[in-house]
């Protein structure tokens, strides 16, 4: 699962613009600018500093979006903290970031801690009191919950003087070479300063424009629907005579 779940990233950048988008080729020719996510690819990801513009072209459900907002800049706390990550000196930076209530990257079983155990062990009794019972299939997003917000951790190297990182990450006094934030792990693999192959920095164009709240609200929208989708059809047919 964790195979399946980890993505080759390439993030191409200047001192103003950044674009983050999965690698299609196995092997970029000549090397690429790697990263590491331990999620689902998103669309490309466009960041301008100077501007505070995040573009990101995005399909959902068959139908495309072209995300259009500011950036969002993180309260990075410096802890002055380092480690050497290939050649560079790295510096560890935290945040605090609020989580959208359709960011489906963070959602993990509800009560997920030392009661869980417990829990675990109470269900059980029941089931085992009353095994004539028959009642329709769980709601499988029951269980589910995301955080309101999550620990963010960077490290970012002062030997690259650029204001940017990979996704959504930028604000610090140097490239972001590593995130960890909630379940999400990035990792720099490789990077390439001034490559014979440089891709040219284009803003995604495609898409119907919306503001990052209009999308989420899409998101949560079709969540809701298919939650109440399942929820009729677990009700058909069910029964003991």
């Amino acid at each position: 699962m964790k195979t399946m779940l980890e993505k080759t990233f390439i993030l191409d950048f200047n001192k103003t613009e950044s674009t983050y988008k999965e690698d299609e080729a196995l092997e970029a020719p000549g090397g690429g600018r790697g990263f590491m996510m331990g999620g689902m690819a998103a669309g490309t990801i466009y960041k301008n500093v100077k501007e505070n513009l995040l573009l990101q072209d995005q399909e959902f459900f068959g139908k495309q979006f072209l995300i259009k907002d500011g950036l969002v800049k993180l309260d990075w706390k410096m802890s002055g903290e380092s480690k050497q990550i290939g050649k560079y000196t790295a510096f560890k930076a935290t945040a605090t970031k609020k989580v959208d209530a359709a960011d489906w990257t963070n959602m993990r079983r509800r009560g997920n801690d030392k009661d869980k155990k417990e829990d675990d062990k109470k269900e059980v009794a029941e089931v085992k009191k009353d095994s004539t019972k028959t009642d329709a299939p769980k709601d499988p997003f029951e269980d589910i919950e995301i955080p309101e917000e999550i620990e963010v951790t960077a490290w970012y190297t002062m030997d690259i003087p650029v204001n940017s990182g990979p996704g959504e990450y930028w604000g610090l006094p140097g490239l972001i070479l590593e995130v960890n934030a909630g379940r999400t792990t990035i990792l720099c693999s490789k990077i390439v300063m001034n490559p014979s192959d440089k891709n040219e920095i284009k803003k995604p164009s495609k898409g119907k424009e919306v503001s990052m709240e209009e999308y989420q609200d899409t998101v949560k929208k079709k969540m809701e629907e298919m939650r109440e989708m399942f929820r009729s059809r677990g009700g058909r047919g069910r029964g003991r005579n």
